[in-house]
């Protein structure tokens, strides 16, 4: 998920970035489209929604009964997580999973499955090994992981350790000049570990829990969702930060340490995050903001005890060997794609979208971020495909790559098919990422704009579906409230108008096409597994997953089978600062 930044919730947040939506007819001036002969939503005339949804309740049983007897989903997952492991953007074992799961997708029954280029991405890396060891005053095996893009040492180091505070401005490098030679670092802030968790670390959305997610709270306050969108200060702040890391990286390789070793609290004994938050710069992956100086991530009960004897002033020494690769300076982005055709010749041009983000961090094995979005996505499909499903629209999967760092390949499948928005070009917007910089206009729509009906995503973890967010799109709410009243037995009980930030639905929502997310159940995803060593296969629930493949079916498969293609918000209109 992404893509969050300090945590899994500020890289990709968007939704605070989002303006505000109006009608067509009041944005003339900052909307272009191309021409198109194809049939599809008019925003001047909008379809008439029916009062009353047509399910197929034949296809509900045949659905629910393929999955409960014949189901594949932990297939997927041993082959996804436990086969190729973690997949990060631009490494090998990414493009191993792009054409695995385009081998699957064409074995279960998909047509026209295929890898679509989104781009150039940048550094091509991998980790080998890494080994971290305390050689004195005791020895100690430390856990720890090298961060992504680090480049490797030199084979294995000795070196004695040396404590930096975290470094705020450059006139801080002052007091470090001359002493930071052929040392380790420890850098940072001291660690603090909670020995009394208030709470337990696996947690589960109870029905008052989901009462107060359906109310729309007037103040702003969405705590009770457990995946939130940071706010624009917030988002401002964690950018500053982390363009800061990278000028503090190439002040330790100018002064000839040897490594940095960082903290990456995570929420458990033994558990540590590796993300965007650890690594020192957010643009390392970048062929021109490549990292001049290996770094680590160790456990906070390592990074601490080390601490501890340092400021006690008892000397540590450390042997640590970074064993990474880089694989290339400009790799390029694929997404996997696939579809079930449509058979109604008045709507089989339509299409109706399904996805996950197959990339993930490297701690490890991208299980529950976003692998189990990316199974239950597939397993979607292999249900339909089975049953023998013959959807009026076509029914389309789409698996994204590039998300933890920026959306890129929603974004750019949606600027290739969809629309594009204009972005500011101020000084102080360049420095952020291209999601998050300032919507300015004009959105210029393709012609497939008005084909898409809608785009269902999963993203907050394995945990089964509650219900869904419905983007404040008011017109969805009693569509979506037919479409679970039949699988209220499963759990699905709660449409609710809220937003859900921080991951690809928001791509395809913020150009006036209708994107959600599903409420998942917690379970230990924000506490534990999000972008940590715990994220891996042992931290799934294959009932819950399960679960999940049979609702999203159900979903795509309803909006498939419409008549009308989902009611839309009015289309976005962008208020700029820009001078």
């Amino acid at each position: 998920m992404a893509s969050r930044f300090t945590s899994a919730v500020l890289v990709c947040t968007l939704c605070s970035l989002v303006a505000v939506w109006v009608s067509e007819a009041q944005n003339k001036q900052s909307l272009t489209r191309e021409k198109t002969t194809e049939q599809g939503y008019d925003y001047k005339n909008p379809p008439v929604q029916p009062d009353k949804e047509n399910l197929d309740l034949p296809m509900y049983g045949r659905i629910r009964a393929e999955e409960f007897s014949h189901s594949h989903i932990m297939e997927y997952a041993s082959g996804l997580f436990d086969g190729i492991g973690p997949r990060l953007t631009g490494s090998p074992n990414l493009a191993k999973a792009n054409a695995w799961t385009r081998d699957q997708l064409t074995a279960m029954g998909c047509a026209n499955a295929h890898l679509e280029n989104w781009g150039e991405f940048g550094l091509g890396w991998r980790q080998i090994s890494t080994s971290v060891f305390m050689t004195s005053p005791d020895t100690a095996v430390l856990i720890g992981q090298a961060t992504p893009f680090s480049p490797p040492t030199t084979g294995t180091v000795n070196a004695e350790v040396i404590a930096v505070p975290a470094l705020k401005e450059e006139k801080d490098f002052d007091a470090w000049r001359g002493k930071l030679a052929g040392k380790i670092i420890l850098y940072s802030r001291f660690p603090v570990v909670n020995a009394d968790l208030e709470k337990p670390l696996i947690q589960h959305y109870d029905p008052d829990k989901l009462e107060k997610i359906y109310d729309y709270p007037l103040n702003g306050d969405m705590q009770e969702q457990h995946v939130l969108s940071a706010t624009p200060e917030q988002i401002e702040e964690a950018f500053k930060k982390a363009n800061f890391r990278e000028r503090v990286a190439q002040f330790f390789a100018d002064e000839h340490a040897i490594a940095i070793l960082l903290p990456g609290y995570a929420g458990g004994p033994g558990v540590f995050k590796d993300d965007n938050g650890e690594q020192m710069g957010f643009r390392v992956f970048m062929p021109d903001h490549r990292q001049p100086i290996p770094s680590a991530v160790v456990s906070n009960e390592s990074f601490g005890r080390m601490s501890r004897l340092l400021k006690e002033h008892v000397a540590v020494s450390a042997s640590l060997n970074i064993h990474t690769e880089f694989t290339g300076d400009r790799e390029t982005g694929y997404n996997t794609i696939a579809e079930i055709p449509g058979v109604d010749p008045a709507l089989k041009n339509q299409v109706v979208m399904v996805g996950a983000h197959l990339d993930s961090w490297i701690a490890g094995t991208g299980a529950t971020d976003d692998g189990a979005g990316t199974i239950i996505a597939m397993e979607a499909m292999r249900i339909l495909a089975a049953v023998g499903a013959k959807p009026r629209r076509t029914i389309r999967i789409a698996l994204w790559t590039g998300e933890e760092q920026d959306e890129f390949g929603s974004r750019r499948y949606v600027s290739k098919h969809f629309a594009t928005i204009g972005l500011s070009t101020k000084p102080e917007e360049l420095e952020v990422p291209e999601s998050l910089r300032e919507k300015v206009g004009p959105l210029s729509l393709k012609p497939e704009h008005s084909l898409i009906s809608g785009y269902f995503n999963l993203d907050n973890g394995g945990g089964k579906i509650l219900g869904i967010y419905a983007e404040n799109n008011a017109a969805i709410v009693p569509v979506f409230e037919q479409w679970i009243a039949p699988l209220r037995d499963l759990g699905v009980t709660t449409v609710t108008m809220r937003e859900s930030g921080s991951t690809d639905h928001e791509s395809f929502d913020q150009v006036g096409i209708p994107g959600f997310q599903f409420i998942q159940d917690p379970r230990d995803y924000e506490t534990l597994s999000v972008h940590t060593n715990q994220d891996v296969y042992e931290q799934l629930s294959a009932t819950d997953l399960k679960q999940a493949a049979i609702v999203e079916a159900i979903f795509v498969y309803d909006a498939a089978m419409r008549d009308q293609m989902l009611p839309r918000k009015p289309l976005p209109r962008f208020e700029s600062t820009q001078p």
